[in-house]
């Protein structure tokens, strides 16, 4: 394990502890005390913590060890049936993990946590992610302007596209904010759990916790329609069900932004369609054509910059008629190509971003080759060679 992190003693104790405070709201307070990014208790070893921007951690942070003594099964076990209720705990013993949500601090002013509690090797883990009230701006977060015609959308579906850790909906949540700042509409968002908590600007935002709020995706899918919304937000498309009810509400005139686990926005179309049996998959390749608006894919990289310890790069597809052309032929690979002649437009891919990140010393050489997806046409970017686009007429 890396180097022990000192923390100051009066945040561990169990003196500073009130009575009456969950056993757990003590590691939280310290994460936000040092202002981590993550929390992990393990039994048998002490706590640890994620410090974004330190060597040894790749682009997420290094997880390094808390001082202090180690943490038994009991402890960790004792410390989240304390803070879940009857049905989760009944999850949590029937599945062996759980995910949960978890507020520190009086409402309304509440550091929020994602929590999931998990066995392994017959004993239990915790991992916790942080997730502020604060909402950053698209120039924050870095991530380009064009993101703001995304939002203009008035219908369709628009999906987040990366692994986890990467970013999403951190994005997702400055995609909405940005609206709730410009229009007067009514956004309903299906989560689980909820990772921000927006506050009512210009909109009305109502969120909708599974398990909370709603049993399931499904049943608050179910009832969508009916709550009369403008735009909807559906935490994560993770089957059939969930994408098929996205792409109808997107068809009755609502704007529906997603996540999804993917890498690019060519093999977001090829994850979308393996959702659904090969009979299904021509429809809803003709229902992406008509409703799929835009694509974002990202990643989070190390960034060299002082005062900024990661910054996503991200590749930014919105459909014009030679997307929907490219769907409809079934010519998904070729979708790069329409991105590279569109940069005008705002669309950017991971190789023309990496080398805006370079030229503006976010990053430096390095870090951009070890996330380039083809390191020898970043090397022709950085020299201000660019790609030959084919044409997509033929």
């Amino acid at each position: 394990m890396a180097d022990a992190v000192a923390v100051a003693p009066d945040v561990l104790s169990e003196s500073a502890r009130a009575s009456d405070e969950p056993f757990l709201n003590k590691y939280f307070k310290a994460v936000i005390k040092m202002k981590v990014s993550d929390l992990h208790l393990k039994a048998d070893c002490p706590p640890a913590v994620r410090v974004k921007g330190q060597s040894g951690g790749r682009s997420k942070g290094a997880i390094r060890t808390l001082t202090g003594g180690v943490l038994t099964h009991e402890q960790i076990l004792n410390g989240v049936l304390e803070v879940l209720d009857d049905r989760k705990k009944s999850l949590f013993e029937e599945k062996g993990a759980i995910d949960f949500a978890y507020d520190v601090g009086p409402p309304g002013d509440a550091d929020r946590f994602r929590v999931n509690a998990f066995m392994q090797r017959g004993k239990l883990s915790l991992a916790a992610r942080r997730v502020t009230r604060e909402i950053k701006r698209f120039d924050q977060l870095y991530l380009p302007d064009s993101l703001s015609q995304v939002c203009e959308f008035r219908e369709g579906v628009v999906l987040l596209a990366g692994v986890t850790g990467s970013g999403k909906s951190t994005t997702i949540a400055a995609m909405i904010d940005w609206i709730n700042e410009r229009e007067q509409v009514h956004i309903v968002t299906i989560e689980d759990p909820i990772e921000y908590l927006f506050t009512d600007k210009k909109a009305r935002i109502n969120q909708r916790e599974v398990g909370i709020d709603v049993p399931s995706f499904h049943d608050a899918l179910k009832y969508l329609m009916r709550e009369d919304p403008d735009i909807v937000l559906v935490g994560e498309m993770r089957d059939l069900e969930t994408f098929s009810a996205a792409v109808h509400a997107a068809e009755t005139g609502h704007l529906v932004f997603g996540t999804i686990h993917a890498s690019s926005a060519a093999q977001t179309i090829s994850r979308i369609l393996d959702l659904f049996p090969s009979h299904e998959r021509r429809a809803m390749r003709q229902a992406l054509e008509f409703n799929l608006k835009g694509v974002i894919c990202q990643k989070l990289i190390k960034s060299c910059h002082p005062d900024t310890p990661i910054v996503p790069t991200i590749e930014v597809m919105t459909a014009n008629a030679s997307i929907r052309k490219l769907i409809r032929e079934e010519r998904d690979n070729e979708i790069i190509n329409v991105i590279r002649s569109s940069y005008a437009d705002g669309m950017v891919d991971f190789t023309e971003h990496l080398r805006r990140l370079v030229d503006t010393g976010f990053i430096d050489h390095p870090t951009a080759y070890e996330a380039a997806p083809n390191k020898d046409e970043l090397k022709m970017a950085l020299k201000g060679i660019r790609t030959p686009v084919a044409s997509i007429l033929s």
